[in-house]
């Protein structure tokens, strides 16, 4: 009876916020009343849950590990009160998509195709993954992140799209083809490419194994290594380098296969073992179950599925 279960919706809004004003401003209420809404909080929890930092407001242990229990306890309320909603075919709604380039040539044109046959007046706003920061992607500023993903954050809610193996792509003049086994590919010129995850890149050291990524760490697996002349963070660049007839770009089978008709080029399979990966889409707790993120979400597992 003493727990005014408001104070909720305020944690909720100071911990994605990290910030009084800008929760203020969220919930349309003073920051006086914030700053007192922080105060009866501390008190509820006895512990400060945010504090001031050269860098601004930082979450306390204890705040982090009420922030998902937290979310997950308003996400409830909200189904309880708020009726089911079905999204407006009608609408004229911007969604934001982080994709990366992979899967902005191979999964999001038939995406695409599909939103306009259901929702025509529905415009795809489409990032790349230097644009966008996990925090966009919390706070909802960004519908969806399509990718391939190292590791993201707990309070994520994620879906596997599709697994793909990997292709060579090369030039019918390249010579490795008379004979393409192991010791061809490493002795042959290669193109890098890989963008995962969020954030800027940055630049690429040749002789760090560990952060080149799938192709180069099998290959390191059974002592081998890659002449890398060129590093590429796209599909698409890579597929025209791998015209020169010296060059090989190793790549996502279904990129690969986009160019598999063209007289330029030709796929192969790896002489050499290289693992599966998942490409995911990933979005946040706090469009879960809005209508029109519900809607969006299906019309990409419908397409994803009909592509496997």
């Amino acid at each position: 009876a003493r727990i005014d279960l408001n104070l909720l919706v305020h944690l909720d809004v100071l911990l994605r916020e990290q910030n009084v004003t800008k929760a203020a401003n969220h919930l349309g209420i003073t920051q006086p009343a914030m700053s007192n809404g922080l105060k009866r909080l501390r008190n509820l929890f006895n512990d400060p849950l945010l504090v001031r930092t050269s860098d601004g407001m930082a979450p306390t242990e204890l705040a982090l590990t009420l922030k998902p229990q937290v979310r997950e306890i308003l996400s409830k309320v909200e189904r309880v009160v708020q009726p089911e909603r079905s999204f407006d075919l009608q609408s004229e709604r911007v969604f934001r998509i982080m994709a990366s380039d992979y899967a902005e040539s191979t999964l999001i044109p038939e995406v695409l195709s599909e939103v306009r046959r259901q929702a025509p007046l529905v415009t795809l706003d489409v990032l790349t993954p230097s644009d966008v920061s996990f925090e966009d992607v919390e706070q909802g500023r960004v519908d969806m992140a399509i990718n391939r993903f190292d590791t993201l954050p707990q309070s994520f809610h994620s879906k596997t799209i599709w697994g793909d193996s990997f292709s060579c792509l090369m030039s019918p003049e390249n010579p490795v083809l008379e004979n393409f086994d192991l010791d061809a590919y490493k002795g042959a010129s290669h193109i890098w490419v890989s963008k995962t995850g969020f954030g800027v890149g940055v630049g690429i050291n040749p002789q760090d194994v560990q952060r080149l990524g799938w192709v180069d760490e099998a290959l390191n697996k059974i002592g081998g290594k890659r002449n890398i002349r060129v590093f590429t963070r796209h599909y698409q660049v890579a597929m025209l380098l791998a015209q020169q007839p010296d060059l090989i770009a190793t790549l996502p089978t279904r990129a690969a296969n986009l160019k598999s008709e063209s007289a330029k080029l030709v796929v192969k399979t790896p002489p050499f073992e290289i693992p599966d990966f998942e490409l995911k889409m990933a979005w946040s707790p706090l469009l879960q179950h809005n209508a029109g993120h519900k809607w969006l979400r299906g019309v990409i597992a419908e397409v994803s599925e009909k592509m496997r």
